[in-house]
């Protein structure tokens, strides 16, 4: 399963079949009548903190430009709904065309969002669609990883590395956020299916400052623990430093190539293996999505891209492939270090 790039298996936020991303593009006669019309654009995101956002908003700053249309705002919104409500409800009676949004959850934000295309503008979203919005009405398209596949391959690489009866902890996001739900319920199927001897506990965390002490938690209240998957990279972080202040060595996966896991993976630490996402290549396909829909045509509801395997034999060039640049040297170093000790 090394640095393989997977089927597309789950389904969208109403149920929807994918349309891979690569099937989405832009005419030439479409390209020109875009940059014609020179649209603006504001970009609305969770954060703007991760490695997986600042490539997702690199991608979509690219494309959009590529097209004509200028990016006039991005917000950062720490994770706080709050603070997205107040922006798209600005946003909402401000001159742009389209607004690309990452919900943050799926009830408190819906009717924010709602504003969005009620006050004539393009919406475009990422991962999640709040409940009661409908594609071609509220939206144009969500656009995704497959996230019920990061789950799989989350479950998939942990599973070798925990013993028969074994406990595994799964450190959850406690808000209502389609992504991390689907990662969460097809680890625990897989699990189910595959791996019915291991018990999973669930730790929840609301707020990312707190994964290190959910995890700190989840060993203290489970200490045969023998294996963690964390639902995305930052919060494994904390993980692993929880993991680390307890003097154990617990085998753990989780989701998006960042910097530090996959340091951790590369340096035979605690990471087994990484559920990588494409964010620039998820990001192109937002702002191609964006200009098809304020072009009126009609999109898909539900574009996704296949997840990505990584261990630590293929890290090297899985970065290479989902941040398009050289691997750290560091990486590089490990991977060397790992094939002399063979």
């Amino acid at each position: 399963m090394d640095s393989q790039r997977m089927s597309i298996t789950g389904l969208g936020p109403h149920g929807e079949r994918a349309v891979p991303a690569d099937q989405i593009t832009i005419s030439e006669a479409d390209a020109k009548a875009a940059r014609e019309r020179r649209f603006s654009v504001a970009i609305v995101l969770h954060t703007t903190a991760s490695d997986w956002a600042k490539e997702e908003l690199a991608g979509m700053v690219m494309t959009l430009g590529r097209y004509g249309a200028a990016v006039v705002e991005v917000v950062d919104c720490g994770f706080d709904a709050e603070k997205q409500i107040a922006a798209l409800e600005r946003l909402a009676h401000e001159t742009v065309d389209a607004v690309i949004s990452i919900p943050i959850g799926s009830n408190r934000v819906a009717e924010a969002h709602k504003a969005i295309s009620a006050a004539g503008k393009k919406l475009v979203l990422l991962d999640n669609a709040p409940i009661g919005m409908l594609p071609g009405t509220d939206y144009v398209s969500v656009i995704s990883t497959d996230n019920f596949g990061l789950g799989q391959i989350g479950a998939e690489l942990l599973s070798p590395h925990v013993p028969q009866g074994g406990t595994v902890g799964i450190l959850a996001y406690g808000v209502d956020f389609f992504a991390t739900h689907e990662r969460e319920i097809a680890f625990r199927k897989w699990m189910a299916a595959r791996r019915a001897d291991l018990t999973l506990v669930r730790g929840k965390f609301l707020d990312v400052s707190r994964a290190e002490a959910t995890t700190a938690e989840l060993l203290r209240d489970h200490p045969q623990l023998s294996g963690v998957f964390a639902v995305w990279d930052v919060p494994a972080i904390g993980a692993a430093a929880a993991v680390r202040a307890a003097g154990k060595r617990l085998p753990m996966t989780t989701v998006d190539l960042g910097n530090e896991v996959a340091a951790e993976l590369a340096n035979d630490e605690l990471v087994r293996g990484i559920a990588a996402q494409q964010p620039f290549d998820q990001g192109i396909a937002a702002g191609v999505a964006a200009i098809l829909g304020l072009l009126g045509r009609e999109l898909p509801p539900w574009i996704a891209l296949p997840g990505l395997a990584v261990t630590a034999d293929s890290v090297v060039e899985a970065y290479q492939v989902v941040w398009r640049t050289p691997a750290p040297v560091d990486l590089i170093r490990a991977r060397r270090m790992r094939k002399a000790k063979r």
